[in-house]
C-alpha cells in the first residue's frame, strides 16, 4: 500500500509517499433545438443492466451514477490530442523532466504513463492510498461510480500502487479525472492531472551529505500494515528540499523567472487546465472541449515552447434564468443538482449559483433558489431556445431529485 501525507500549495498537491511493507509485484454534440428528456440525465439503470465502457462490460447497481454527459467525455483524452493546449502543457512538462533528470545510462530517469484507463477499482482510488472507508471523499455525491466496485478515477494517484508495485521509483502519470462539482468557469466534471512520483533509497538520499552513512530514513519506532516508521528529520528535510527544487525548476521552465521497505519519496500533482488557463489566458474551462477551429488553430505551433496568448472568440451575451424548489426531506445534495443541470444543459451552462435559501417557519421545509447562466461559446442564444432547456431542467429536478417545484 501507499501511505500519503497531503499538503496543499495553491493548485499543487504535495505528498510524502512510501511503499509499505509486504508489497509484491465519443464526443457528444450539444443541441438546443429540441427539449432534452429527463430520462437522458443518467446512464444508470436498474440492477442487472450492463454498461459497455472502453471495450469492457460493467454490471450496474445502486451505486451507478454516471451521467450521459460525463460518459460522452470518456475516451476523448484531450491530453493526447496533438496541438491541443493540454497536450502542449503535457509535452512541455515531459521535455523538462527528460532533459533535467537523466539516469545512470543517459536515459530519462522519469517514465511517463499517459494512456492508463480512467476506469479503476474503488480499492485503487481509495484503499491503496489508505483513505478510510468512512472518509467523506468516497461519497457518491462527489464521485462518478460505474458500480459498487468500479469508478472513474478521481485522481491520477489511483495508479500509484500499481506502478510502485511494478518496481518503478520515478514516473509521471497524466490522465483525465472525474469529480462531481459546482459549475462555473473554473470547474468541470472532467479535468486533467499530471503527477510525479520519486522514491529514494538511503544511499541515493544521503549521498554527498557529510556523515551521510550514519543517517537513517526512519526513526526507531513501530511499523504496521497501515504505516511505516516515522521519517527522521534529516530525511524529511532532504525530501522537502528536493521536491521544492524540482517544482521550482518546473515552474521556471513553464512560466519563466516570473512508501517502500527501504525507500521514501515525494509526489506532486498538477491540474493541466489550471496551468493552461494561466499560461495561455484561457478564461473558461469549457473551451478545452471546443471543436471550434477558431480556438484550436491558435495552438498549432511548430515549437511546443512557443508563447501563445489566447485570442478570445466573440463574447456572446448570456441568458439568465432562475429556478426555485422545495428540497426533499432527505438524500438531496447540491452536486446532484449541478450534475443534472450539466447533463441537461451541457456546455451551454456557464454558471450555476445558489442565490437564496429559505426555511418555512411552519413546515420547516427548505427552499433553494439557483441562478443559471446560459451562454453559447460560439453563437448568440435566444431566450426561446434556452427556455426549452430550462424547462427540461425543472422537469428533471422534480422527476429525478424528488424536489417540489416553485416554478
Amino acid at each position: 500500500m501507499i501511505c500519503s501525507t497531503l499538503r496543499r500549495v495553491g493548485h499543487v498537491h504535495i505528498y510524502l509517499v512510501r511503499k509499505a511493507s509486504g508489497v509484491s509485484k465519443g464526443h457528444h454534440q450539444q443541441t438546443v433545438g429540441s427539449r432534452p428528456a429527463a430520462s437522458e440525465f443518467a446512464a444508470r439503470g436498474a440492477s442487472g443492466n450492463v454498461l459497455e465502457l472502453l471495450g469492457k462490460s460493467y454490471p450496474q447497481d445502486n451505486y451507478s451514477n454516471l451521467s450521459r454527459k460525463v460518459l460522452s467525455r470518456v475516451g476523448r483524452n484531450l491530453h493526447n490530442q496533438q496541438h491541443h493546449p493540454l497536450w502542449l502543457i503535457k509535452e512541455r512538462v515531459k521535455e523538462h523532466f527528460y532533459q533535467q533528470y537523466v539516469g545512470r545510462f543517459g536515459t530519462p530517469l522519469f517514465s511517463v504513463y499517459d494512456d492508463l484507463s480512467p476506469v479503476v477499482t474503488t480499492w485503487q482510488n481509495f484503499d491503496s492510498l489508505l483513505i478510510p472507508a468512512d472518509h467523506p471523499s468516497r461519497k457518491k455525491g462527489d464521485n462518478y461510480y460505474v458500480n459498487g466496485t468500479h469508478m472513474l478515477r478521481a485522481h491520477t494517484s489511483a495508479h500509484q500502487w500499481d506502478l510502485l508495485r511494478a518496481g518503478l521509483d520515478a514516473f509521471l502519470v497524466v490522465g483525465d479525472v472525474y469529480r462531481r462539482d459546482q459549475i462555473d468557469s473554473q470547474h468541470y466534471p472532467v479535468f486533467h492531472q499530471l503527477e510525479g512520483v520519486r522514491l529514494f533509497s538511503k544511499h541515493e538520499l544521503f549521498t554527498g551529505i557529510k556523515d551521510g552513512e550514519s543517517l537513517q530514513l526512519f526513526e526507531q519506532s513501530s511499523r504496521s500494515a497501515y504505516k511505516q516508521e516515522t521519517h527522521t528529520m534529516e530525511a524529511t528535510k532532504l525530501l522537502e528540499f528536493d521536491l521544492k527544487q524540482t517544482l521550482t525548476r518546473l515552474v521556471t521552465h513553464l512560466f519563466g523567472d516570473a512508501g517502500a521497505q527501504d525507500q521514501i519519496g515525494w509526489a506532486f500533482g498538477l491540474g493541466l487546465e489550471r496551468l493552461a488557463m494561466i499560461l495561455y489566458d484561457i478564461p473558461d474551462i469549457r473551451l478545452f472541449w471546443s471543436e471550434d477551429e477558431r480556438f484550436l488553430k491558435q495552438f498549432r505551433v511548430s515549437d511546443i515552447n512557443q508563447k501563445v496568448k489566447f485570442q478570445p472568440l466573440s463574447k456572446y451575451p448570456a441568458v439568465i434564468n432562475d429556478i426555485s424548489f422545495w428540497l426533499p426531506s432527505e438524500n438531496y445534495t447540491e452536486n446532484d443538482f449541478y450534475d443534472l443541470v450539466r447533463t441537461i444543459g451541457g456546455d451551454l451552462v456557464e454558471k450555476v449559483e445558489l442565490i437564496d435559501k429559505f426555511e418555512h417557519p411552519k413546515t420547516h421545509k427548505t427552499s433553494h433558489c439557483y441562478r443559471i447562466t446560459y451562454r453559447h461559446m460560439e453563437r448568440t442564444l435566444s431566450q426561446r431556445e434556452v427556455r426549452r432547456v430550462h424547462q427540461a431542467v425543472q422537469e428533471a429536478a422534480v422527476q429525478l431529485l424528488g424536489v417540489e417545484g416553485r416554478f
